[in-house]
This record gives structure tokens, C-alpha cells and sequence, in this order.
């Protein structure tokens, strides 16, 4: 091939990622009108409801009780069902110390081996406990189950929020998603015996997980909205009893056993016929992780159980309950993963083959970059990642504007950087498929690892 052939085909590769990130831009774009454009949901009134929490534990000793604590003094009338999957710390013994206490504080125990199989499991364990003390004669329609996760602080409104007329108010709703938010966010200092790079690479990372949450998949959750769409989270999801009833058959399962457990049942009770909300006037606070290891560890369980969950395209595409815009937004959430599989390939390739060029042929690359191909390159870099970076201003303008706002643009920009790490967390996850691990690894909490680089999981 000569040095012609090559600069063309530079052209070419550009030509390409423009298209595939054009398309993507304009995703962005429709999202962003969406999230600009929504308005609050009425509240109802709780009481309309009996509420359980399911939260499952292993090795939770350094959180458990500050949760259960905090949850009792805001909701005391929550029933709380605390799942013990065979922790080897104090997690059961805290927890029962507390159920002695109140009748409304449940303890769950799993022992190995049927113990540390995978949090769907733990879920299904908590959800026949409750199917079991339920009276006969409840009507389950007013059941309504939530999962947190153990370190979680749920808005103080939640109940009321949930229970609104566009909500569980309304009788074919079937789950309603809450908004994330990290409740580390504005800690300075989140390593106290780390280095001054170290405490900087936490806290930003921790603010990057913030706009995540708040500002990007909070205005893809409005979004879903409008296509009837709307997934479900692990922490802060809620489920209508009768829902999970429905689900859960003979064996009594309502989880199926995805390390994406969240996303999957949040599917099948649309394709039971159920709607899903989603609820940004509540949300709930968790933990952001300050390291970047664990956070790969995090995110390389979320993408592998994206690409379990492939295996119910078919049975979307060919559901009577879902509308077609429902259906493309969910095919595009499934293939996600694979893309970025693809896109490790077609972004990296147009810099590569001219930066070949540049070495071999640098007279006609040169007069390349002159003839248009700098305009090409420009549009390539701009649109790679002003469509990531565009949530940092947004993040300023809806969720924290006392934040300066150049400040919140800088971190959008981060933001776009992180983002590319799913490049590498798509090939890991696949690479776990292709060995067979589907182990439910549990990521340390952040007073378990404070010092960066230290071990990051415990697995199954």
C-alpha cells in the first residue's frame, strides 16, 4: 500500500469514528433536552404503604450500624431485612443485637455452602423471608420492597416521593428507581495518611462519580421516561410486591442470578407488563470509591453483567408490553459493552495510522493535515469529548451550583476521561466471560482500603 493509499484510508478510518461519535453527539443532545426539561413529580402519601428495605451484607461491620441506625430514627415503620451472606466479621451479631431490639430490624443468615453465591441469591433468600411473615390476607399491592445497599442514606422524603400519583400511586408501576448521589462528595481529604496526589486523585475521582449519577445516567433515567424504559439500580430501587410475585413462580426467585441483578428483574417486571419510574425529587446517598483499582474492580462486575443480560434481547424485541422506542433504548443499553469492544478498535485507529504515516511518509501526510485532514482531526477530538464533557456544566446547572462553574467544566472534562476507561473495563469483563468467573466480588469499602493500590476485592 503506498503512502497515498494510507493517507486515504486515514480519511477514511476518520470518517467513521466521526459518523459512529456524530451519532452518539446526537444522542447526547436528545438527552440533555430531557434532562433540562423535566419537571417534578407530585409526592402522595406513604402511609398508603407497608415498606420493607432489604439490604444485603457481607463484611459490613464498618457500616451496618450507622445504616440501620440512621434508617430506624428516619423510617421507623420500615421494616428492615438485613441479609447476612455468611460474613466472616461482626455483620450478623450487630445486626442481631439491634433485631433484639425491634421487632422491626429482621436478620436473614445464609451459610456456606449455599451462602456467597451471588447477591441475586441473598436478594431471593430476604424476599421468601418476608413472603413468609406477610399475613395471608395483605394485600401485596401495597407491599412495597426496596434494596439498599449497606452504606446507604436514603432522602428523608422517599416514602412520600415513591408513593406519588406518577408512581406507586399508580397501580401499573411496578418499580420506581431513585436518584443516586455520593455522600463522600465533598470530603477535602479522603485519604488522610495519603499523599497530597493521592487525597487530590480520590476526591476527584469520588466528584467524577458524582456527575455520573446526578448528571449523565439521571438524564438517561428522565429520558427512559419517555420511551417507558426506565432500568432499575442496585442501591435505591423499589418493587411492588405483587411485582416480585409475579416474577418469582414455583421457586420463589424473583432475581435470576445476573451479576447485573438490578437491571434484570427492573426487565422482567416490564416485560410482565408493569411500568418502571424514576424519581429525581428522592434519592439515596452511598459511598463513591476513592480508588481507581476498585473502581475498575466495581465496574468491571456491571459490565460483565450487561453482557449476561444479553440474552434477554430476543424476548425484549418480541414483547407486546414494551414500546419500539423502549425497545431501541434497551437494545442500545445490551450492545453497549460490545461497542465499546468495537470502539477500542475504530477511535485509537485513525491516530495510529498517522502517526505511522507521519514516520513513514511525512511529506503527503503533512500536506494531509493541510488539505483538511487538521479540520477532520479537530471535529474527531471535539466530538470525542464534548459529549462527555458537556455533564460537567450540566452537573453545575442542576445539581451543585454553588460549585464554580469552571470548576464543574474542568471535571466535565475529566469526566470524558474516565469515560474511556469502559474501553478497558469492556475487555475485561469479556475476558471473565471467556474463563467462566461470575463470582459476585465484593469491592472494600473505603476505611477498608484507604491507601490507593492496596487489595481491592473479595470474591465469591
Amino acid at each position: 500500500m503506498n503512502q497515498f493509499q494510507e493517507s486515504g484510508f486515514v480519511g477514511l478510518s476518520m470518517a467513521l469514528a466521526l459518523v459512529i461519535s456524530g451519532t452518539f453527539t446526537l444522542y447526547v443532545i436528545l438527552l440533555v433536552i430531557a434532562y433540562l426539561r423535566a419537571k417534578p413529580q407530585s409526592a402522595g402519601d406513604g402511609r398508603d404503604f407497608s415498606w420493607h428495605f432489604l439490604i444485603p451484607c457481607r463484611d459490613e461491620e464498618s457500616v451496618i450500624d450507622g445504616t440501620l441506625r440512621y434508617l430506624r430514627e428516619h423510617y421507623p415503620d420500615v421494616h428492615l431485612w438485613v441479609i447476612d451472606d455468611d460474613s466472616d466479621d461482626h455483620t450478623a451479631a450487630i445486626v442481631d443485637a439491634l433485631a433484639k431490639r425491634s421487632s422491626y430490624v429482621h436478620l436473614v443468615q445464609r451459610r456456606r455452602p449455599d451462602a456467597r453465591t451471588g447477591k441475586s441469591h441473598a436478594l431471593n433468600a430476604a424476599y421468601q423471608a418476608l413472603d413468609e411473615w406477610l399475613p395471608a390476607d395483605m394485600d401485596r399491592g401495597c407491599v412495597v420492597v426496596a434494596v439498599f445497599d449497606a452504606d446507604a442514606r436514603p432522602s428523608t422524603n422517599v416514602l412520600d416521593v415513591c408513593a406519588g400519583p406518577s408512581l406507586f400511586g399508580d397501580p401499573e408501576v411496578g418499580a420506581v428507581q431513585i436518584e443516586v448521589r455520593m455522600l463522600n462528595r465533598n470530603i477535602h481529604e479522603p485519604l488522610p495518611d495519603g499523599t497530597r496526589l493521592q487525597n487530590w486523585f480520590g476526591r476527584t475521582l469520588v466528584r467524577l462519580q458524582d456527575i455520573e449519577f446526578r448528571a449523565a445516567i439521571s438524564a438517561i433515567q428522565i429520558s427512559r421516561r419517555i420511551t417507558k424504559s426506565v432500568c432499575m439500580g442496585g442501591n435505591g430501587q423499589f418493587s411492588r410486591m405483587s411485582s416480585l410475585d409475579e416474577l418469582a413462580g414455583h421457586e420463589r426467585e424473583p432475581w435470576r442470578g445476573s451479576l447485573l441483578e438490578d437491571f434484570e428483574l427492573g426487565l422482567h417486571i416490564m416485560l410482565a407488563g408493569y411500568r418502571t419510574g424514576y424519581a429525581t425529587e428522592a434519592w439515596v446517598d452511598q459511598e463513591a470509591l476513592y480508588s481507581l483499582p476498585r473502581f475498575m474492580t466495581q465496574r468491571t462486575r456491571w459490565c460483565q453483567g450487561t453482557m449476561q443480560c444479553m440474552r434477554y434481547l430476543s424476548k425484549a424485541w418480541r414483547s407486546q408490553h414494551l414500546s419500539n422506542f423502549g425497545v431501541v433504548e434497551i437494545s442500545y443499553y445490551l450492545i453497549q459493552p460490545w461497542l465499546w469492544l468495537v470502539g477500542t478498535v475504530i477511535y485509537p485507529l485513525p491516530v495510529l495510522i498517522f502517526l505511522n504515516n507521519l514516520v513513514l511518509y511525512p511529506e503527503p501526510t503533512v500536506a494531509f493535515l493541510g488539505t483538511g485532514g487538521a479540520a477532520e482531526f479537530t471535529l474527531y477530538l471535539v466530538f470525542g469529548i464534548s459529549q462527555f464533557a458537556v455533564w460537567g456544566y450540566l452537573y453545575h446547572r442542576r445539581c451543585e451550583p454553588s460549585l464554580g462553574r469552571l470548576r464543574c467544566i474542568g471535571w466535565g472534562v475529566a469526566y470524558a476521561v474516565m469515560i474511556y476507561l469502559f474501553y478497558v473495563v469492556a475487555w475485561r469483563a469479556f475476558g471473565r466471560l471467556l474463563i467462566g468467573r461470575v463470582g459476585w466480588a465484593k469491592t472494600r469499602r473505603n476505611n477498608e482500603a484507604l491507601i490507593l493500590g492496596q487489595p481491592v476485592a473479595k470474591e465469591a
